[in-house]
């Protein structure tokens, strides 16, 4: 095993939300550090730096993963998709985010993006989830500000409007 000095720099390749960005990083710099300061994807938010918040969530090669746990080299050449990445242009929200503001499931905002990057994950997958399955997968998540209450009417709601575009896809 090759020993690297902390001080040493390592280019960084990765996509990021379908783009291909590069910087460097030190060896023990975290991913979410990664993203906010040096490629300026400031959407992830960090929380606990434990992994227990799920602020920081993000998506990596298709897998839920708490960029706050996570080094930056680890990642060379991987595939991430962060909160900016959701909405489907600038102008636009996605499906998830649109019901999040009418369901008024976000206050302060800090947790929000983790938030939506696993709904949004969870959803890809499974787009008639109960409110059982949405309570799990929000337990991962902790959010001081809206009791949850309003995070789930949106994650229900956008299951129903995905399940209900897929439907008419497919009729198509």
């Amino acid at each position: 095993m090759t020993r690297l000095k902390a001080d040493h720099r390592h280019s960084v390749r990765v996509t990021l939300n379908g783009k291909l960005v590069q910087a460097e990083a030190e060896p023990r710099t975290l991913l979410s550090d990664f993203l906010r300061h040096q490629i300026g994807a400031t959407g992830t938010h960090v929380g606990c730096e434990h992994g227990v918040c799920g602020a920081c969530t993000i998506v990596v090669d298709g897998t839920l993963t708490r960029s706050c746990l996570t080094l930056a080299a680890q990642v060379d050449g991987c595939e991430i998709r962060t909160v900016e990445g959701l909405a489907p242009s600038a102008d636009r929200l996605g499906v998830l985010q649109q019901a999040f503001r009418r369901n008024h499931a976000l206050q302060c905002g800090f947790c929000t993006a983790g938030i939506l990057m696993s709904l949004d994950h969870y959803l890809s997958r499974n787009r008639s989830p109960t409110e059982a399955e949405i309570r799990d997968l929000l337990s991962g998540h902790l959010c001081r500000c809206t009791g949850y209450t309003p995070i789930i009417q949106a994650a229900l709601e956008a299951a129903a409007q995905l399940a209900s575009s897929k439907k008419e896809t497919s009729d198509a």
